[in-house]
This record gives C-alpha cells, sequence and structure tokens, in this order.
C-alpha cells in the first residue's frame, strides 16, 4: 500500500515571518543562517511534514498564557485552535495545522527562537 503524502503550503502568514526571521538575522550579521534554513525548509522541515503531518507537538499542550494569545486563539474558527501544532527544528519554531480532509499541511508561522528579546527600549520607546 503507497505511503500517503501530505501537500504542504507556505501561507502568505508565514512567508511573512520568513521575510522578518531575515531581517532579524541580517541585523545579528547572520545572514547565512537565512540560506541554511530555507535549505532545510526544502530538505527536511517540508518533506517530514509531508510523510508525517502530525509529526509536531499540539500547540495547547502548552497553551499560551498572554491575554493577547488568548484573545487571538479565541477568535480563530470554532475547533481551529486544537489543530495547531508546533514543529521545532534548529533554531526555529514553526506553527501550522493539518488538514485530514484535503491531505494537506499549512506552514503559518515561523520564527527564530532569539527573534523576541528583552530589549525593553526598543519595544516600548519613551521607557
Amino acid at each position: 500500500m503507497a505511503e500517503r503524502l501530505y501537500r504542504v503550503e507556505l501561507t502568505a502568514s508565514f512567508l511573512e515571518c520568513l521575510d522578518a526571521v531575515e531581517a532579524f538575522l541580517l541585523e545579528t550579521d547572520a545572514g547565512f543562517a537565512f540560506d541554511a534554513l530555507l535549505g532545510e525548509l526544502r530538505a527536511t522541515v517540508i518533506p517530514n511534514l509531508s510523510r508525517f503531518p502530525r509529526i509536531g507537538r499540539r500547540y495547547l499542550d502548552n497553551p499560551p498564557q498572554s491575554a493577547e494569545a488568548l484573545a487571538q486563539l479565541a477568535a480563530l474558527p470554532t475547533g481551529a485552535a486544537h489543530a495547531l501544532r508546533e514543529y521545532l527544528h534548529g533554531d526555529y519554531l514553526m506553527l501550522y495545522t493539518a488538514s485530514e480532509t484535503d491531505a494537506m499541511v499549512y506552514l503559518l508561522s515561523v520564527r527564530h527562537h532569539r527573534q523576541l528579546s528583552f530589549d525593553f527600549a526598543r519595544l516600548w520607546p519613551g521607557a
């Protein structure tokens, strides 16, 4: 019996996040790492998700605590939050969802683990 492969789609939000990752890496003089990330997406991440769409941890296994994140989850269509999964690959965390109905994986977001910083002056100007 042939293995069922899922098609992996990069959403517009994922592509926007990729741009943010690239900007972050360039800002930290690690632009070379962005090319490596693109190579890893093609060679490892997408093939893994295609073969094993449930490889990532369920997002709600460790639910967010901030009011903002909880409000965003509440705004999702019914049941959508339960379909969210996290895939950790190297220095990157990806958020995705898999649809059994159409055998699709939708990559929704990606970020480098160091993108969130404690640079409060930059995060809150005038503080």
